[in-house]
């Protein structure tokens, strides 16, 4: 199976030879403008169907309100913003994402949830966050942002810097399945595709190895079949501390 595998990932990179091409000579990055409209429509379809995993994931945030003191929350890759309903009601709002094109639709997700505080929206990728400082926020959340960082590893360092001590950091991303699976198999054929369509995701990642090996004190992590197409349907959700 693994040489069938390796064969038809080459055929997959053989059809693939134009979206290459244009990524090699910067044409691609006019996707950066297409792709917001496309994950906003798919985000209400996502958040429909992982809307009682996501309140559990969520319902943890209030372990990390200071008594009296308002909560900070730091969103990696907030994309359209779907996510805001979920946060605790008065905590306060960094937004960071390498896009700047999703701005427009973060003002629609901003006006439907006034019940929170929007501090900024910073334009930084998560491997590179030297504009929040040092031990500045409760918590950090990072959900299906994993899956297109240049580097896992660097992103957790940042979020370990920023994270004051105690915090916590919560995450839903979809990880590679089971190598026993046809989803495995389907994983790494059509990846070469699905990276180009999903501005740089992998479907092929262990990013829960990262996280075992990112220094916190505490990981509540369990890999969970989420509702979806089988590419995306392997999910890990939980949340580290400080």
């Amino acid at each position: 199976m693994a040489l069938l595998m390796r064969f038809f990932t080459l055929v997959v990179n053989v059809l693939c030879l134009p979206l290459h091409l244009m990524e090699a000579v910067g044409l691609y990055k006019i996707y950066k403008h297409i792709f917001p409209i496309c994950l906003y429509r798919l985000s209400i379809s996502y958040n429909k169907k992982m809307h009682d995993k996501k309140l559990e994931l969520f319902r943890s945030l209030s372990e990390f309100k200071k008594p009296g003191k308002q909560l900070t929350v730091l969103e990696i890759g907030c994309g359209t913003g779907t996510n805001f309903k979920y946060y605790l009601a008065g905590c306060k709002v960094i937004c960071t994402d390498p896009n700047p094109n999703f701005q427009k639709y973060l003002k629609t997700s901003i006006t439907e949830n006034d019940q929170l505080t929007y501090e900024k929206f910073l334009v930084a990728s998560g491997e590179d966050m030297g504009a929040i400082e040092d031990e500045s926020v409760d918590a950090v959340v990072c959900t299906l942002v994993l899956c297109s960082v240049n580097s896992i590893p660097q992103t957790l360092r940042e979020v370990h810097r920023i994270l004051r001590p105690g915090g916590g950091f919560f995450f839903m991303e979809h990880v590679v399945a089971d190598p026993s699976t046809w989803a495995y198999f389907f994983q790494h054929v059509l990846q070469p595709v699905w990276y180009y369509f999903g501005d740089g995701c992998e479907v092929t990642r262990e990013t829960w190895k990262h996280l075992e090996a990112a220094g916190f004190s505490d990981l509540k992590l369990r890999h969970v079949d989420a509702p979806l197409i089988f590419l995306i349907k392997p999910h890990i959700m939980g949340y580290a501390v400080k």
